[in-house]
């Protein structure tokens, strides 16, 4: 693979790549832990069944092409929300549309509460990146929709921290009725997956948090 590599984990590589003036990011499964490798192939087919289904939604990368264990996909310019700390309600606003927009076509993506999956564009405006947990719903039905709702939840939460006096009363009431679909995680979930990633795999999801990635 030649390219500038961005992150190397127990589910494989991330990679920069340049093809014909594009730049691309390139995920590659098949240097992940060879018990993790099913998992990884996984994790990336959820990533293409969504891209597939938000091509050409603005604030989304678009898909260039998948296989059992690569996916390309464009890069996106922008700054990680940790590092571009948003402070103007239109950020979050057009956040907001976009999650919307992203919901109608009936994908939740279930990783928003990771602030390098937000990032700033040079205009000022929001995308999203990493979409190996997300949901793609047959139809928006029950489940789909408490997904929604958390991916919301996760938005107003990075709100609250760099824009809070811009939350409204509706906001405000969303924040403080946390969904089923969140207690539900914290109660049985993510105990496990923390000791499975961490202690067993003494792996951490947010490292590296501090600089963008992909």
């Amino acid at each position: 693979m030649h390219g500038k590599l961005l992150k190397s984990d127990l589910f494989g590589a991330v990679w920069q790549a340049e093809d014909h003036g594009r730049t691309l990011v390139v995920r590659d499964a098949r240097s992940a832990r060879i018990g993790l490798r099913p998992l990884a192939r996984w994790l990336l087919r959820r990533e293409a069944a969504a891209l597939a289904r938000l091509d050409g939604l603005a604030g989304v990368p678009r898909l260039v092409d998948a296989d059992r264990d690569m996916l390309r996909r464009e890069w996106i310019e922008g700054r990680p929300m940790q590092a571009a700390r948003p402070r103007h309600d239109g950020y979050f606003r057009a956040a907001r549309r976009l999650v919307a927009a992203m919901h109608r076509r009936g994908v939740a993506h279930c990783d928003l509460a990771k602030e390098p999956n937000w990032l700033m564009t040079p205009t000022g405006g929001p995308a999203l990146v990493d979409f190996q947990l997300a949901w793609v719903a047959p139809r928006r039905g029950r489940m789909f929709r408490m997904l929604a709702r958390e991916d919301l939840r996760h938005l107003l939460k990075h709100k609250r921290t760099y824009c809070p006096d811009r939350l409204s009363a509706r906001e405000r009431a969303i924040l403080a009725r946390p969904g089923a679909a969140s207690r539900l995680w914290m109660a049985t979930v993510k105990p496990v997956y923390l000791f499975v990633t961490r202690r067993l795999l003494g792996w951490a999801d947010r490292e590296g948090a501090g600089d963008r990635r992909f």
